[in-house]
C-alpha cells in the first residue's frame, strides 16, 4: 500500500490493481468535505451508507461534523482498510479519526459523539443487496473511476442503492459521465450537478424522489 500526499496535506492511497489513487491529488480531505459532506448536507442522527469506503474519509468527514451517526461502510479491499491504522491524518482530523483507527480488525467503532461506523466486507454489489430498505438518509458513493470499475456504475447497482434510501435521500459522487446519469436516471433518481472541485467537470448529486423503480 503506497501512500501519496495531496495538494491540501492530507494522503490518500494508490490502487496498483486498477491503477488509481483512492482520492483526488487535489485534496482527499477536499473532496470528502466539498464533494461528499457539505453538498448533501448533514443533520444529527442521519443514517449513511458509504458505498466504497476506502481509506474512510467520507464518513470519517462526517462524524467531525455531526453526532448520533449511523454509517454503514461497504468496501472490499481488506488491504486498503487495514491502512487505516498506520494512515497519516491532517491534524484537523486526528481526533475524529482516532476511535476507527482499527476497524479493520473491529468491523465497527462509535466515537465521543456517539458517531457508529459499521464495516461490511465483502463485493459491495452483493452487500448492498442485504441492507434493509428505506433505511438511508445520504449516500457517499465512491468506486474508482467508471472507465476503471464500470461494474459498479451499472442499472442494477443504482437500483439496489436506491432502494435502501428514504424518500429525498441524497446521492453524491465525483463522476458526470452521461451514462451514468443515465443509469440514475432510469431507477428513479432526479440528477443535477455537484461541485466542481480539483476538475473541470461538475460532481453529480442524485435525489430519490417518491416514485416507483420501473423496468
Amino acid at each position: 500500500m503506497r501512500f501519496v500526499k495531496t495538494n491540501d496535506g492530507s494522503v490518500t492511497a494508490y490502487n496498483e490493481e486498477h491503477h488509481d489513487h483512492y482520492h483526488s491529488l487535489s485534496g482527499a480531505m477536499e473532496e470528502a468535505f466539498e464533494k461528499h459532506v457539505h453538498p448533501l448536507g448533514l443533520r444529527d442522527g442521519m443514517h449513511i451508507l458509504d458505498f466504497c469506503f476506502g481509506l474512510g474519509y467520507n464518513s470519517i468527514a462526517a462524524c467531525s461534523e455531526a453526532s448520533n451517526l449511523r454509517i454503514t461502510g461497504l468496501e472490499i479491499d481488506e488491504e486498503i482498510v487495514a491502512a487505516i491504522a498506520r494512515m497519516p491524518v491532517p491534524p484537523q482530523l486526528d481526533a475524529a479519526y482516532a476511535p476507527f483507527r482499527h476497524l479493520a480488525t473491529t468491523r465497527s467503532a462509535t466515537d465521543t459523539k456517539n458517531n457508529r461506523i459499521t464495516l461490511l466486507l465483502g463485493d459491495a454489489r452483493k452487500t448492498v443487496l442485504h441492507l434493509p430498505p428505506l433505511s438511508f438518509d445520504r449516500v457517499y458513493f465512491d468506486a474508482f473511476a467508471p472507465q476503471k470499475q464500470p461494474e459498479l456504475w451499472t442499472v442494477e447497482v443504482f437500483a439496489a442503492v436506491w432502494s435502501t434510501m428514504k424518500p429525498g435521500g441524497l446521492l453524491s459522487t465525483y463522476s458526470c459521465a452521461k451514462w451514468v446519469r443515465a443509469n440514475m436516471e432510469a431507477v428513479g433518481f432526479e440528477v443535477r450537478d455537484g461541485p466542481r472541485i480539483g476538475r473541470r467537470s461538475p460532481a453529480t448529486i442524485a435525489e430519490k424522489g417518491v416514485q416507483e423503480i420501473t423496468e
